[in-house]
C-alpha cells in the first residue's frame, strides 16, 4: 500500500504561482520504480490528467493546457513529488490530486493507469 498526502493548495490571483507537494509513505518510495503524477478535478467535470514524471525524474509528461506553465519534479530521498504552477488562470481552479503508478500500466494520461490516489488539495484562482 502507498499513502499519498498533498499540500500547498490555496487561493491565488490570476497570474500567480503555487507549489504543490505530495508526500508518499508506505512502501519505500525509491525501492519501487514507479511513476508519480497529478490529476485535477473541477466542479461538475471529470478528473483530468495534469502531469506525470518517471521514477528516475527523467521523462516528464504534461497536459497541453498546462504545458509551459507547470513543472513536475520529484525528490526520491524525501519521498515527495512537486507541482510548480506558474501563470495560473481561473480555469486552473480544481482539486489537485496526487497519483502513484503502483503495479498498473498503460498511458499516463488515463485514470485507470494509476493505482493509488491522494485526497486532493484545493487550488482556487481568482480573476
Amino acid at each position: 500500500q502507498v499513502q499519498l498526502v498533498e499540500s500547498g493548495g490555496g487561493l491565488v490571483q490570476a497570474g500567480g504561482s503555487l507549489r504543490l507537494s505530495c508526500a508518499a509513505s508506505g512502501r519505500t518510495f525509491s525501492n519501487y520504480a514507479y511513476a508519480m503524477g497529478w490529476f485535477r478535478q473541477a466542479p461538475g467535470k471529470e478528473r483530468e490528467f495534469v502531469a506525470a514524471i518517471s521514477w528516475s525524474g527523467g521523462p516528464t509528461y504534461y497536459a497541453d493546457s498546462v504545458k509551459g506553465r507547470f513543472t513536475i519534479s520529484r525528490d526520491n530521498a524525501k519521498n515527495t513529488v512537486y507541482l510548480q504552477m506558474n501563470s495560473l488562470k481561473p480555469e486552473d481552479t480544481a482539486v489537485y490530486i496526487c497519483a502513484h503508478r503502483g503495479h498498473y500500466s498503460g498511458s499516463y494520461y488515463l485514470e485507470r493507469s494509476w493505482g493509488y490516489w491522494g485526497q486532493g488539495t484545493q487550488v482556487t484562482v481568482s480573476s
